[in-house]
């Protein structure tokens, strides 16, 4: 308790200021990141009262006492006669005085290496192996240089594997869901019964998956509104050109595939059989995070609608033709004639009847209208409804032929009161932040099924797109344009400003995180330079993060940040462990030297069993789907970075104090 206390606390802490600043990331993914920071930290309280009290005393009462004293950890000063150098598991400081020929005296030290055991001693030959060239007198400089260039190659090349794709980046994982939605949009006036045919076809193509238990078909009508259908909208989806499907699967403990791997491989034999309908059949995922309008989204702001829509078209066709984006779709709805009925004013006065019994008229004969009820004995009456037969729907003469009465008391025909013009059907206006644009959306699906790597394959060709007003195509990442009634530009959006968003803030808590750290070292050690030293292996942990990704074949996600972001507090308890050992040591009297290398073997087994506990604990989330990230950053990282640590803190200690030995003993220099 005495020995390890102070570090023990100081390195808690630690852990709780790295984690604790992701408790204030903002936007819609602050609920989803607020509980980690919270509930680790108050787990990393709790473990430290059980460790300063339950611990101990239960040692007290099981663990058996022994002949011999386990080795200390810290040398004790005493001098030949003593007991403690008799007894061969505790180290000795022999010290005796000598008088020089000119009668001052000079103390010499002989330290006499302490006895190891269990992974101590197995470990010690390699260690003084490992720290005798980088501790030499005459070479020690350029071997200490050789091994800091090679950790700089090495974070250098884990930089590489993002650049490379060899480690792809995505913002949300793929969830292991038992659900997944198919949405389709048919051709502009397509009866509901033929919607209603192809969503037939489709549901008889999942039934021969054997991953599909059952589905439901919504033809006409949007399915129950679900996790997406809040942000996407499904709510709106009305008509006979529209149709859901709502695909059930078995339990995920029954199925090898996850939903994801399922309806990526469902997805191209279902726009096949859209295709010969005309339709556009999306699959949709249920998001494990916040959900979005859709994983690629691009928004097009500029001064005039038609030009919007010619712009949005020509993105859209972009977005067609690159490998690997699908669900391409836009805000548009399809041109369709549209018979415009005006009224002539003038003449329905003339003849006193008023513009409401003409547009009443009409609509009784489209929707029809309940005129009367019949009163039958039973607990509700029956409406009595008047509308033209439903053969006649669709005859323009047969609706214009219903008659209205005049003031004369005279049935005049409706087709003497307007006049039919010949239109299209108007474009839907979509505003945001009051500003009007257009949309076109997409997703991602094979080898590459991150939307950031779609995102940026495409940008090339969109900023050759000419605009109507013979500009150039302005393009916007975070913010909306500043202008938008200038010129035409495109704002990316979707998962892209989710990724930003939250990463913008999870690496602005890891800053704080830092600093926090970096504050809470000084306070321990009181030096500024000592905290840096201590901090130093937090970089290592990119060396262990990004390869341990790319042997696994994982996307770095979210959650790979996280697991980053609590390495950066538990290498640090590393590194104060192996300081404090160290300054305790020399101020024992142990050479310095000495007390580098021994530091590394005697703190070797308590830093190497955390860290194998913390790694154990990690494989339990290795195989799941949104946690997965976590887990390769955490058991890769702590492997990596703790063997790492071993060698490079107490090196860079040496290397800044062995001119200034004095600032730990904290006696002048002579």
């Amino acid at each position: 308790m005495d020995e390890v206390g102070g570090p023990t606390i100081l390195a808690t802490l630690t852990v709780i200021a790295a984690l604790l600043p992701m408790a204030f990331v903002s936007g819609l993914m602050g609920p989803y990141m607020s509980p980690i920071p919270i509930n680790a930290s108050m787990g990393m309280l709790l473990s430290l009262a059980i460790a300063f009290v339950v611990t101990p005393w239960l040692a007290r009462i099981w663990m058996k006492e022994t002949a011999h004293a386990h080795p200390a950890d810290v040398s004790d000063v005493s001098t030949p006669d003593s007991p403690s150098a008799a007894g061969g598991d505790t180290s000795s400081t022999t010290t005796g005085v000598d008088t020089d020929a000119h009668g001052d005296s000079a103390h010499a030290e002989a330290t006499e290496p302490a006895a190891h055991h269990g992974l101590s001693a197995r470990i010690a030959p390699l260690f003084e192996r490992v720290f005798k060239p980088l501790l030499d007198e005459r070479r020690g400089g350029r071997n200490r240089g050789l091994l800091g260039l090679g950790i700089a190659g090495l974070i250098a090349l884990s930089l590489v594997l993002p650049a490379t794709g060899l480690v792809l980046l995505k913002m949300l994982p793929f969830d292991n869901k038992s659900e997944f939605q198919v949405v389709v949009d048919m051709p502009a006036g397509t009866p509901l019964e033929q919607t209603a045919a192809v969503l037939h076809e489709l549901g008889n193509y999942l039934l021969t998956q054997p991953e599909v238990v059952h589905y439901q078909a919504y033809a006409g009508t949007a399915a129950p509104i679900n996790f997406n259908g809040l942000v996407r909208q499904y709510y709106l989806r009305a008509g006979g050109e529209v149709g859901d499907l709502q695909v059930n699967l078995v339990d995920k403990h029954a199925r090898s595939d996850q939903s994801h791997a399922i309806a990526t491989r469902v997805r191209p034999q279902l726009q096949k059989i859209g295709a010969r309908f005309g339709a556009n059949v999306k699959v949709v995922e249920v998001p494990p995070g916040p959900p979005v309008l859709s994983p690629i989204v691009a928004e097009i702001y500029g001064p005039e609608a038609a030009g919007r829509q010619q712009v949005a078209k020509a993105v859209r066709a972009v977005f067609e033709k690159t490998p690997g984006v699908v669900d391409v779709d836009d805000s548009s709805i399809a041109a369709a004639p549209r018979k415009l009925l005006v009224v002539d004013r003038q003449k329905a006065a003339m003849l006193g009847v008023p513009q409401q019994a003409i547009v009443s008229t009409l609509r009784t004969g489209l929707a029809g209208e309940a005129t009367a009820y019949v009163h039958d004995q039973s607990k509700y009456p029956a409406a009595t409804t008047l509308q033209l037969p439903l053969d006649r729907h669709g005859d323009l003469d047969s609706l214009l032929q219903l008659a209205v009465r005049s003031a004369a008391g005279k049935l005049v025909p409706i087709r003497e009161l307007v006049t039919v013009t010949d239109t299209l059907r108007e474009q839907p206006i979509y505003h945001k932040d009051l500003l009007p644009m257009n949309f076109v959306v997409a997703d991602m699906a094979g080898a590459l099924d991150s939307p950031l790597y779609g995102m940026f394959g495409m940008r090339g060709d969109i900023t050759k797109i000419a605009t109507p007003g013979g500009g150039t195509l302005q393009e916007f990442f975070i913010n909306q344009p500043t202008d938008p009634y200038r010129d035409y530009a495109i704002k990316w959006d979707g998962e892209s400003q989710i990724t930003y968003e939250t990463f913008r803030d999870m690496g602005a808590a890891y800053g704080v995180g830092l600093i926090l750290i970096y504050l809470l070292v000084v306070a321990q050690f009181g030096s500024y330079l000592t905290p840096l030293i201590i901090m130093a292996p937090i970089p290592l942990t990119i060396i262990g993060v990004m390869p341990g990704h790319a042997l696994l074949g994982a996307q770095y996600t979210a959650t790979s940040m996280i697991g980053m972001i609590a390495l950066a507090g538990i290498i640090v308890r590393n590194s104060i462990l192996l300081v404090d050992f160290i300054n305790l040591q020399v101020r024992e009297g142990m050479d310095f030297k000495q007390a580098i290398v021994r530091s590394a073997i005697t703190r070797a087994q308590p830093i190497v069993l955390t860290g194998l506990a913390a790694m154990l604990g990690a494989f339990f989330i290795l195989d799941d789907p949104i946690f997965n990230g976590l887990a390769i950053s955490l058991i890769f990282g702590i492997f990596v970075s703790t063997v790492l640590t071993l060698v490079v803190i107490p090196i860079l200690y040496y290397a800044a104090y062995r001119n200034r030995i004095e600032a730990i003993t904290g006696t002048a220099a002579a």
